[in-house]
């Protein structure tokens, strides 16, 4: 079955996450999301766009390497709403210390803002390996 436009478009809007993230390009990061991004993860209150960029600048100050690989398993679209279940697996290296890697699976909803596609709220349920 062939992909949607849409779909790829998702698909896209998550390979030019993981591309930003590993460039450390926070910019782009944040231009792929919606202002009121929402993002999910185990033992952790909700956290904000805003605290997203926070964390990522500090850790870009810190000279933070990160290195992920996103393996989605579904996307589906309904009207301006889409949602995909993907596993993913980061790796954190901070400068002169030992790497720390997640893994697990997110469950990302996108909402389409102006033609593009950006990440909504996002469910994370990294564990550490």
């Amino acid at each position: 079955m062939a992909m949607s436009e849409d779909e790829l478009s998702i698909r896209s809007t998550v390979s030019s996450w993981i591309e930003a993230t590993q460039r450390g390009d926070i910019d782009t990061v944040l231009s792929l999301m919606t202002e009121d991004a929402l993002f999910l993860v185990p033992g952790q209150p909700p956290m904000t766009r805003s605290a997203f960029e926070t964390l990522s600048r500090s850790q870009a100050a810190n000279k933070m390497q990160i290195e992920a690989h996103s393996e989605v398993q579904e996307v589906r679209v309904e009207g301006a709403l889409g949602y995909l279940w993907s596993r993913l697996a980061v790796t954190v290296i901070p400068a002169g210390a030992q790497p720390t890697k997640r893994e697990g699976y997110t469950l990302t909803v996108f909402r389409k803002v102006d033609g593009k596609w950006l990440l909504h709220r996002d469910a994370n349920l990294l564990a550490r390996v």
